[in-house]
C-alpha cells in the first residue's frame, strides 16, 4: 500500500495470513464459505479447484437416469466467488511443499499459506480391475456428472434394446450408497416404462452381506434391503471379487468366509454400473509422511495432520480404517453429514489457533444417509458411525425420497448464497439430537 505526503513516499507492508482450501466439493465449498465468514477480512481465503464448477455429486444417480440434467446439479462458481470475496483458482494443484508451506497450481502459480485444508476427494481407481470404467472400459459410473451423462446414454440404449443389468461396488470400494440408489431407481424407472420383465437385474458387491454399507450394517439394514431386493426381483452376489470386465461379460469370484473361492460367475450384461475403489489425488499422495499407501491423509482427533501441524483434511481424502476384516476388502464410507462434521471441526480449530488458543473441537462422525429408490427411499442413521452406537436405525418410505430432493435444493441454495450452515439447520439438527462436533475429552 503506497501512501503520499508532500514529496515523501513510504511503503507500508501489511502482513496478512492465508488459508488455502483444496477442492470445491461438498466439504471444500462449505469450509471455504465458513472460513470467509468467520476470519477477519485481511485473512486471505483461497479456494483451489480443478474446474470452475461445483457438482452436487449425490444427484448423479438421477442424472444417469435422465431425472436431472447437468444444468440442474452443476453451479458455475466464478460469479459466487467474486460476490462472496473468495480468492478462487480453477487450475487445480500439482504440488504441495509442506516445508515451504506453498501450493503450486496447475498454471504454475506458487501460493504461500499459513493453513492448508485438503478436501480434494478421491482419485477413481478403475485401473484396479481390467475393463472397468466409462473411459477405458465397459462399465458405467455415477461418480462424476460427466460419468453420469455417459451412463444416461447407456440407459437410453437399454430402453431401446432391453437386456441384463449388473450393478454394484468393486473390491476395495468404500462408497456403496450410490450403487444401491442406482439399481433401485433404475428398477423403478423400468417398471414405469413397462419393460422391467425384459431386464434381469443382479447386484454384485464386495460387502459381506446386503445392507452392510461398509458400516457393519445400520439398524436392520440387512433384512430391509434383502426384502426390498426380493420384492423387486433383484438377485445379489456378496463377497464378490471382480476379476475383469469384457464388453458384455463380467468375470466374478465369490469368496467364502475363509477368503477361498466358493463360486465363479460369468455374468452377461447390456448395462453395467460399478463404483470403483478410491485413492488419494496425486498432488496430495506425493507429500512425504502425509498419507497412507493409498494416498489418504492421516489426521488426528482435530482433523489435523500428525506430521504437519498446519495441514488439515476433511472428506473422502481422509484415512479412516475399515470397520472390520471382511473376505473381500471393504472401505469405510464418508457420508455427507460426516464430511460436514469434519469441516466444522476444522473451522473451529483454525479459529481457536488464530486467537492463540488450544484446539478443543473434534468431529462426532455421525452417519446420516438418504438413499433414493425412485418411488421411495431409505434413511440410515448411525450415531456415531462405528459401533457401539447411541442411535442405530434404518427406515424406508416416500418421505426419504422427498427429503433427498429437499436436501439437493437446499445445498445448491447454500452454494449460491455463500452460507455453510444457516441457523435453522443448526437448530433443527440439534433438536433431532444430531451434532456435528463435540469437545475433545481432554478439554
Amino acid at each position: 500500500m503506497l501512501l503520499q505526503k508532500g514529496e515523501q513516499q513510504r511503503q507500508v507492508v501489511i502482513m496478512t495470513k492465508r488459508t488455502i482450501v483444496l477442492g470445491a466439493g461438498l466439504g471444500g465449498i462449505s469450509i471455504a464459505y465458513e472460513l470467509r465468514q468467520r476470519l477477519p477480512a485481511e485473512h486471505d481465503v483461497v479456494l483451489i479447484n480443478e474446474q470452475e464448477e461445483f457438482q452436487f455429486v449425490p444427484s448423479n444417480p438421477w442424472v444417469a437416469l435422465g431425472v436431472r440434467t447437468r444444468e440442474q446439479v452443476v453451479v458455475n462458481l466464478i460469479p459466487y466467488m467474486e460476490k462472496f470475496k473468495l480468492n478462487f483458482k480453477s487450475s487445480g494443484a500439482t504440488h504441495i511443499d509442506p516445508e515451504a508451506k506453498t501450493v503450486i497450481t496447475g498454471d504454475g502459480e506458487s501460493i504461500a499459506y499459513d493453513y492448508l485444508v485438503i478436501c480434494t476427494g478421491p482419485k477413481l481407481a478403475f485401473e484396479t480391475v481390467s475393463g472397468a470404467g466409462p473411459e477405458n472400459g465397459y462399465t458405467q459410473s455415477v461418480c462424476t456428472v460427466e460419468h453420469a451423462l455417459k451412463a444416461y446414454s447407456a440407459f437410453e440404449k437399454l430402453i431401446t434394446t432391453p437386456g441384463p443389468v449388473i450393478v454394484g461396488a468393486m473390491q476395495g470400494a468404500s462408497c456403496f450408497g450410490p450403487a444401491y440408489e442406482y439399481i433401485l431407481s433404475l428398477e423403478s424407472e423400468l417398471r414405469k416404462r413397462k419393460i422391467r420383465d425384459k431386464v434381469p437385474m443382479t447386484f454384485v458387491t464386495s460387502e459381506p452381506y446386503i445392507g452392510h454399507m461398509g458400516l457393519g450394517g445400520v439398524g436392520d439394514s440387512k433384512s430391509l434391503m434383502e426384502h426390498e431386493f426380493r420384492e423387486r426381483g433383484i438377485r445379489w452376489i456378496c463377497n464378490a471379487k471382480i476379476q475383469s470386465f469384457e464388453p458384455t461379460v463380467a468375470h466374478i469370484e465369490e469368496l467364502n468366509r475363509k477368503s477361498d473361492i466358493e463360486f465363479t460367475h460369468d455374468l452377461e450384461f447390456s448395462l453395467a454400473m460399478f463404483i470403483p475403489p478410491f485413492k488419494g489425488t496425486p498432488a496430495v499422495a506425493a507429500v512425504p509422511g502425509l498419507c497412507n499407501p493409498k494416498g489418504f491423509v492421516f489426521v488426528d482427533d482435530f482433523m489435523r495432520s500428525p506430521e504437519y501441524n498446519h495441514i488439515f483434511a476433511a472428506g473422502v481424502c481422509v484415512a479412516i480404517p475399515p470397520l472390520e476384516t471382511t473376505p473381500v476388502p471393504v472401505g469405510a464410507p464418508k457420508t455427507g453429514f460426516m464430511i460436514e462434521s469434519m469441516t466444522s471441526t476444522i473451522v473451529e480449530n483454525i479459529i481457536r489457533l488464530e486467537k492463540g488458543e488450544k484446539m478443543n473441537t473434534t468431529p462426532t462422525l455421525n452417519a446420516l444417509c438418504l438413499a433414493d429408490m425412485g418411488d421411495k427411499g431409505a434413511a440410515f442413521v448411525a450415531l456415531p458411525q462405528n459401533p457401539p452406537r447411541n442411535v442405530n436405525w434404518t427406515s424406508m418410505g416416500k418421505w426419504v425420497h422427498i427429503a433427498k430432493i429437499a436436501f439437493e435444493k437446499y445445498f445448491l441454495y447454500k452454494v449460491k448464497n455463500g452460507t455453510s450452515e444457516p441457523l435453522y439447520e443448526k437448530y433443527m439438527l440439534k433438536a433431532a439430537g444430531i451434532e456435528r462436533t463435540k469437545e475433545h475429552p481432554d478439554k
